[in-house]
């Protein structure tokens, strides 16, 4: 393995399995956290949550593990390692579509509703709206969690390949 591709294989590995870390911390603290709060301080703050997490700190992972992942593909494939190119080409695939693409299509036009809304004055409409947006987005973040994880167990499986491949 170069030294290019030993970088490219560990930062896929790394960024997607913070990602995992990320989306897993959510669905079993902070949205557990948020239910347990009253519903118009949970929605308050989900928004402040929301209004943050575009930092340099959470980007360069979240867009970083499907790059890094097909890049380590294209390296692996050009060094004639094919399955361990394939295998990093499928974290990528697992990646996008599971945790990258559910962001994009529903995450976040979730968390863009909820943004846009005032935080209701009567308990049960701020209940009623908590508890749906709850519920729906944490099952769809459980999605991203094991999506993510999937993407870092092929990192894995492709840096064990390569390990064998150049042994």
């Amino acid at each position: 393995m170069t030294y290019f591709a030993g970088i490219l294989a560990t930062l896929a590995f790394i960024t997607s399995a913070i990602m995992a870390g990320f989306f897993f911390a959510y669905s079993i603290s902070v949205m557990w956290g948020l239910d347990a709060a009253a519903p118009a301080s949970a929605i308050d703050g989900m928004q402040g949550i929301n209004t943050v997490i575009q930092n340099p700190w959470f980007f360069p992972n979240f867009f970083g593990a499907p790059v890094f992942a097909v890049l380590a593909a294209i390296v692996f494939f050009s060094m004639g390692l094919r399955d361990v190119g394939i295998v990093f080409g499928l974290a990528a695939l697992a990646y996008l579509i599971g945790a990258f693409g559910i962001t994009v299509a529903v995450n976040v036009p979730m968390n863009e509703a909820l943004g846009a809304e005032s935080i209701p004055q009567e308990a049960e409409t701020a209940r009623a709206l908590w508890v749906d947006y709850s519920s729906r987005w944490t099952w769809w973040n459980h999605i991203r969690t094991l999506s993510s994880i999937v993407s870092t167990l092929l990192c894995g499986i492709a840096i064990f390949l390569a390990g064998r491949s150049m042994a």
